[in-house]
């Protein structure tokens, strides 16, 4: 799926800035920018690189500054907003389209003269290519000027002048069989950054540039603004009714590829991610490509991690285990999911998965109550796609030992009730997705018994009880299902509301209707009655539902919260309390689907209802879903703008309609 923009999309900078695009390269490292090729955050690069996988990023290449001169006169093609808006560069005048599908492409027009532009990043490698076409129709010469703005920072981090070392640039030239290249080097804060091009390099005295405005994070109450150090260009002289090419590579390693060869190879890799999926709806197969971007290694592991989101966030426990469902099981890449199992599996600690692996010195974090569960519910579907039983028995001692923690307790107030039923949390610990905490204030607090908990609890006895089966066990996990199932029924029913309490604590929080009650319909072993099911879908629907995804609290809730933005105790405040959450979308489709059995009707429904995230892909980062949206009214997305569960959870559906067309 090709998604294309003309003119008409970037009228004004502040529409041209709405979008972005986004590449990664398997290791946490990306590229990211607006498409009209200015930075409206920090955190945008050219080459965000990513020295030990996948959370050590450095943003090196922040940005390329992009100038055509002609008869003396010299205009930007590249935007970008400054605090002193007498310094802004305007060159999204003459852009003329821009199309992302597999790799981002630029097309200008200035007066006769045509430039193309596509840039693609290397898988495994910290590298990224970029390669210009000219097309000079003029009758006179012209230069063609990129000036590379260097930042060599930590992720998330200011450039401060005074503390970046002296910059080191090396340079020499090679020669190959069509044309003469230059090799060279950068050398600052203790990273090397590599790069040949064919355009001629021009150094000049190293200069700061301040104040780049990154309107993006003001709004999100994070710094405003930036810095960037230049000390070169490189140049491409074209003469009159002549075309020429420039190509840039950037690398941690030396450069032996071509960018035509770069290219090539990333789209190749993505169209080959689509034909292992065997995906057939254009919308999905481009969420299947999308998927991959949040696939990276981990070094500290030795095997393989998802990032939960970009820009911001790295890999927890409980987003992997979700995500890799829709994005790794369902997409084909079965090597990948045994790897991200396994690697929990080893990391598993008194019956809790990490929410945060180790870094360094540092040991794994475990203040997760549900991504041991959804572990086991991970493990049953890649069972189901794969009847792959010998893997399922490699890591049964830890399915086992998950149970059995949860049976006797474990940390955060962990452990399972007279009742059957699982109680988590305590004191300022948030152990449930809903876990934001603010110094001493916990806008969400679900101590007690929450219910997708349960839900998960129920769900992965049962999950127990089928391979105890098959591994001809005897076992008791049937047994304590049952319990489970007639103290969940009994405890949870809201019949006044005709829905689930969404935790037992005892206080206001167990009548408030919210999204985490969708789980115990969608899951693969449920509890309530074809009835309460239904009811509570129908109920989701009229409170929760909207089009992008499900609000995480009823409108008519004293405590809902409208909007979503502002600094971050605001920002906090907001997050669960009404806010859009696109990922429990894909379980409410799924509960749909399962309550009306399935039917032609039903199928159709949800595919048409699906059709809608065509748009939802075109805005923001372009073929990506994001995390969240606004409680009132969900148009424009917000937090990370690419979310793993997001695609995940809806990749999950997609795969569920294509199996009932399949049959």
């Amino acid at each position: 799926m090709e998604f294309i923009y003309g003119k008409q999309d970037f009228i004004t900078r502040q529409r041209g800035q709405e979008n972005c695009y986004l590449l990664t390269n398997g290791l946490g490292g990306f590229s990211c920018a607006t498409m009209i090729n200015s930075n409206t955050r920090n955190d945008h690069a050219l080459l965000m690189a990513c020295t030990e996988a996948p959370n050590h990023r450095y943003n090196l290449i922040h940005r390329l500054e992009e100038t055509i001169e002609r008869n003396g006169k010299e205009l930007h093609l590249s935007s970008q907003e400054y605090l002193d808006a007498k310094k802004n560069e305007e060159g999204y005048q003459y852009l003329s389209s821009f199309s992302f599908e597999d790799t981002p492409k630029w097309i200008y027009h200035i007066d006769g003269v045509e430039i193309r532009k596509e840039i693609a990043m290397a898988q495994g490698k910290n590298l990224i290519a970029v390669k210009y076409i000219i097309e000079n129709r003029t009758r006179d010469n012209i230069k063609f000027q990129v000036i590379p703005h260097l930042q060599f920072t930590k992720k998330g981090e200011k450039l401060e002048f005074q503390k970046l070392q002296n910059i080191i640039f090396s340079k020499e030239e090679i020669k190959e069989i069509q044309e003469q290249k230059v090799k060279a080097s950068i050398c600052a804060n203790g990273h090397t950054v590599f790069f040949t091009t064919n355009g001629e390099i021009k150094l000049f005295s190293q200069k700061y540039i301040k104040g780049l405005y990154y309107t993006y994070d003001e709004c999100d109450g994070r710094t405003k603004d930036g810095n960037t150090i230049i000390n070169h260009s490189i140049i491409k002289e074209v003469e009159a009714e002549k075309d020429a090419v420039l190509e840039l590579i950037y690398s941690l390693e030396e450069v032996k590829e071509s960018a035509d060869q770069i290219i090539k190879d990333l789209i190749a890799y993505r169209k080959e991610l689509v034909s292992v999926s065997k995906e057939k709806n254009p919308i999905a197969a481009m969420l299947v490509k999308s998927a991959n971007q949040f696939v990276a290694e981990r070094t500290s592991t030795g095997g393989k991690t998802m990032l939960a989101g970009f820009p911001f966030f790295e890999d927890w426990g409980r987003d992997t285990m979700i995500a890799m469902v829709g994005c790794c099981i369902y997409t084909g890449q079965v090597i990948t999911a045994k790897s991200i199992l396994r690697t929990f599996s080893k990391y598993c600690y008194h019956g809790l998965m990490p929410n945060l692996f180790p870094e360094g010195e540092n040991k794994p974090q475990y203040n997760t109550g549900d991504a041991s569960l959804l572990f086991l519910n991970a493990v049953y579907l890649y069972y189901q796609k794969t009847n792959d039983l010998s893997f399922v028995k490699e890591l049964w001692i830890t399915m086992k030992e998950i149970i059995a923690w949860y049976k006797k307790g474990t940390s955060y107030g962990i452990h399972m009730d007279e009742d059957g039923l699982i109680l988590a949390g305590h004191g300022l610990d948030q152990v449930t997705w809903m876990d934001v905490r603010i110094d001493q204030i916990l806008p969400t607090p679900r101590h007690g018994k929450p219910v997708e908990i349960n839900a998960y609890w129920y769900n992965a006895l049962r999950v127990m009880n089928e391979f105890s089966m098959l591994f001809q066990e005897e076992s008791e996990y049937a047994v304590l299902a049952e319990k489970v199932k007639q103290s969940f029924c009994k405890k949870f029913w809201n019949e006044k509301k005709n829905c689930l309490k969404d935790v037992l604590c005892g206080t206001n929080a167990e009548e408030q209707i919210r999204c985490n009650q969708i789980w115990a319909v969608s899951m693969p072993f449920t509890m309530l009655s074809e009835e309460q099911e239904k009811q509570v879908v129908d109920t989701v629907f009229e409170k929760l539902y909207t089009p992008y995804g499900l609000r995480t609290l009823e409108k008519e809730d004293p405590e809902f919260c409208a909007t979503y933005g502002g600094e971050q105790k605001k920002r906090d405040m907001a997050y669960h309390q009404g806010t859009v959450w696109v990922y429990p979308l894909g379980a409410y489709y799924m509960a749909y689907l399962k309550t009306r059995n399935y039917t032609k009707e039903a199928v159709e429904k949800v595919e048409s209802q699906l059709k809608v995230l065509e748009n939802a892909m075109r805005y923001g980062c372009i073929g990506q879903l994001p995390e969240i949206y606004d409680g009132e009214n969900p148009s424009i997305s917000k937090g990370c703008f690419a979310q793993a569960w997001s695609v995940g959870e809806i990749l999950r559906v997609y795969y569920a309609l294509q199996q009932e067309k399949d049959k």
